[in-house]
């Protein structure tokens, strides 16, 4: 590897502190050499990442058979979905093309993935039986992987993201943390003219309602980081010490933030398809990932509410 590879690679990075170890050595290198070739084409990062909803929404339709090789092919396709997901956003960093549309485009991508996966699952699933038992799961799957989705990975994955982007925010400030808000997203809406910009609307309503709900979700946080702005309107002005105090109690849970977005999550299933009990991945999603979010919460929330009180008052 060369050495002007390796400080791309590194420049491509978001901060060492919210990066997985799988993605520092594998993912991100790999991504890296997709970005690069990408740019020698002049491919935009917005296109990557449409690219990568097909290759995503793909690998649901190889989920759906029993056999290991259709898994194996879903495997792959993840993969590839997950590499070039990675490459969009190095190419946007390393380009200076970050934008507003890649941003909720980025987002938007992994909901694909996982609406054909789970679907796709769903129908393999119906007619297996339900283990230890005679009896088929049925239609019932379908509630299950819809409870398992909106209740347990959105929400996880959402928070996990919000809570990078917060840390972000004190390591490098507004600028490379994309730490977004509702007010926001809706200001921008409002400067969208209604006629002919159904779909950049449409987008826009979406991503500031997904930011409206990391909101809904971390009430502690919202009055520290509003009591703070309004102490200090500059970020520049906020105290050395009550950032890396922040940072402090922020980077233990960024270990949580990384189980609960892709790596882990797609590892645990794709294990869980090759030997063809997908319940496994279902099972650890609604129990397991969801301690780990309730208890990445409490303690983000205890953390923001002893800083408001030590530092805002």
């Amino acid at each position: 590897m060369s050495t002007n590879f390796k400080e791309l690679l590194k420049a491509s990075f978001k901060s060492d502190d919210t990066e997985e170890w799988l993605d520092i050595h594998f993912n991100r290198p790999i991504g890296l050499c997709w970005a690069l070739f990408f740019r020698k084409i002049h491919v935009h990062p917005n296109v990557i990442t449409i690219i990568s909803m097909f290759l995503g929404a793909a690998s649901g339709f190889m989920f759906y058979y029993h056999d290991v090789m259709h898994n194996i092919v879903g495997v792959l396709l993840l993969m590839f979905a997950n590499f070039y997901d990675s490459a969009d956003g190095q190419l946007a960093r390393l380009t200076n093309q970050k934008t507003q549309l890649g941003r909720m485009l980025d987002g938007l991508s992994s909901d694909v993935w996982y609406i054909s996966i789970y679907a796709c699952l769903a129908m393999r699933m119906m007619c297996d039986y339900i283990p230890f038992t005679t009896v088929t799961w049925g239609v019932w799957i379908w509630l299950i992987i819809a409870f398992s989705g909106l209740v347990g990975h959105s929400r996880q994955c959402a928070l996990a993201d919000y809570y990078r982007n917060i840390h972000l925010y004190f390591i490098k400030g507004k600028e490379e943390s994309e730490l977004d808000t509702f007010n926001q997203q809706r200001e921008i809406l409002e400067q969208v003219p209604k006629k002919g910009n159904f779909w950049q609307r449409a987008f826009i309503w979406g991503y500031g309602n997904y930011c409206k709900g990391q909101e809904r979700r971390t009430p502690e946080f919202q009055k520290f980081i509003t009591a703070l702005r309004i102490k200090y309107p500059n970020y520049s002005d906020i105290p050395t010490t009550l950032r890396e105090e922040f940072k402090e109690g922020s980077f233990p849970l960024m270990r949580y933030t990384n189980m609960l977005t892709f790596n882990v999550r797609s590892i645990i299933m794709y294990v869980a398809c090759i030997i063809d009990m997908p319940w496994i991945y279902f099972l650890c999603e609604i129990v397991v990932f969801n301690m780990i979010y309730v208890g990445m919460r409490v303690s983000h929330e205890r953390l923001c509410h002893r800083l408001r009180l030590k530092y805002l008052g």
